[in-house]
């Protein structure tokens, strides 16, 4: 404080004359200085809300091409190799030493927890992994992903390590969705609980009949999910997140192998449109609105995302691709789950200091276009600032890996889009009721000096600054 205010009377002595007469008045002056924050008002005064170097960024953040489930380029592929070829490039690309990372979170939904727990284990040593770094899941159903990386994020900030992986897996040729298979009876007592098992299809109808989402809104989020998605991939756009993987296809009927490399992912059909999907059934109710051609892909894939402190990413020289900025998780009606973006997004744009307004770019999972269609319309969002490249109905949705994929996604097309695009959102509807979303930063779009938020009042000003 004392530096502080020698700085200010130094400054003063500066911009007063320098007469005799006047000397006495400005030692006064000066001596009579009290701190202050200066500032041309309310929009001017920022306060920090944490150290520059102390920013969770990510450096790296990889994913395998999405496929169809039991029908697509990883049907033969068990699940660690899908795993592993991303944790081995995110730490490649970044030249990252393995034996640096503090811990490694994936998250996965559909397989046991301590059979895919094994699996991910032995994709670390197929990544060239030492056996010193650990290893483990998390499974907050479609969330897992995002809340892996929100998990390796919140435990560099609290000092528990320096470097971290949040990865998602999920092979949904191999486990498929089931029901609970010994229900408790007790849940006849609770209407809520009840709910927590209702197919995700239903739900999906729930939202369309509650909040008046028409079949024509869910079959047209369908086709601009499809061609945007399809205008990505013939411009390269994923060609910067997608990563190669060499497997293997086995012909069911002759049993014989082929090798091959999939890079692409292979449920987008760029030829979708409003005439087609018109002809389609509903899926889950006799006069639903909920389709095959308007509800996400079961797939397979494989996301991973390096993180550390801003700090160790200069010193070790690593371009920042996103700083993350905020992460949210709340509780919905389980009979309406898909709403859950909707009360998660606010969530977690408040907690970064931001309005809604501030976001520039979205990546919300469509689970189903009922409930994807009717957060857009909740938050009254820009449709030219979501999905921009596509979403789940297009490329899929692996459970656990979606929102580790989405990272990925947002981040490469924030780079892309520069000083305009400074902040972006990605969340997800979850199963039982749930939501979830993060708030991430450009990484290229913020020095010390920026590295602040607007106070909302001014309180902290002098007197004369009000």
């Amino acid at each position: 404080m004392e530096k502080a205010l020698n700085r200010q009377r130094i400054l003063l002595q500066h911009l007063q004359p320098t007469s005799h007469s006047g000397s006495s008045s400005q030692t006064q002056e000066s001596a009579n200085l009290t701190a202050s924050i200066c500032a041309a008002g309310d929009n001017a005064a920022y306060h920090r809300t944490a150290a520059f170097g102390d920013d969770i960024v990510i450096v790296g953040a990889y994913r395998t091409a999405i496929c169809k489930a039991r029908r697509g380029g990883f049907k033969d592929t068990h699940p660690d190799d899908l795993l592993a070829p991303v944790l081995k490039a995110v730490l490649e690309k970044t030249n990252t030493n393995p034996a640096e990372v503090g811990d490694i979170v994936v998250g996965t939904v559909l397989a046991p927890g301590s059979l895919r727990a094994t699996e991910c284990r032995m994709a670390a040593f197929y990544a060239g992994i030492p056996e010193t770094v650990p290893i483990r899941t998390v499974n907050r159903q479609c969330s897992s992903g995002l809340q892996a990386v929100a998990d390796v994020a919140a435990s560099i900030k609290a000092g528990f390590y320096d470097i971290g992986i949040g990865a998602g897996l999920e092979s949904m040729t191999v486990d498929a969705i089931g029901r609970v298979p010994n229900v408790n009876p007790r849940v006849e007592m609770f209407a809520q609980a009840q709910d927590c098992l209702l197919a995700m299809g239903i739900t999906s109808e729930n939202v369309a009949q509650r909040y008046g989402v028409t079949r024509q809104e869910q079959d047209h989020a369908a086709v601009e999910s499809h061609r945007r998605a399809a205008a990505a991939t013939a411009s390269g756009k994923f060609k910067d997140e997608i990563i190669p993987v060499t497997t293997k296809l086995v012909d069911p009927k002759s049993g014989d192998e082929k090798p091959v490399t999939i890079c692409v992912d292979d449920g987008i059909r760029a030829n979708t449109n409003m005439a087609d999907l018109a002809k389609l059934k509903p899926a889950f109710k006799k006069d639903g609105a909920t389709t095959a051609g308007n509800a996400s892909q079961v797939s397979d894939g494989a996301a991973a995302v390096l993180l550390m402190k801003r700090s160790m990413a200069l010193q070790k020289g690593l371009p920042i691709l996103g700083v993350f900025r905020s992460f949210a998780a709340v509780g919905v009606d389980p009979a309406v789950m898909g709403i859950g973006p909707a009360v998660a997004i606010p969530a977690a744009v408040k907690s970064a200091g931001l309005e809604l307004d501030d976001i520039n770019l979205f990546e919300i999972n469509e689970a189903f276009a009922s409930q994807y269609v009717y957060c857009c319309k909740k938050l009254e969002l820009d449709p030219e600032k979501v999905n921009v490249n596509g979403g789940a109905i297009a490329l899929g949705h692996p459970l656990g890996a979606t929102g580790a994929r989405c990272v990925g996604t947002l981040l490469n097309e924030m780079k892309r889009r520069g000083r305009d695009c400074r902040f972006g959102v990605i969340s997800m509807c979850i199963g039982t009721g749930m939501g979830a979303a993060a708030v991430f930063e450009r990484g290229d779009s913020v020095d010390e000096i920026q590295n602040a938020q607007t106070i909302g009042h001014n309180n902290l000003l002098s007197k004369d600054a009000r």
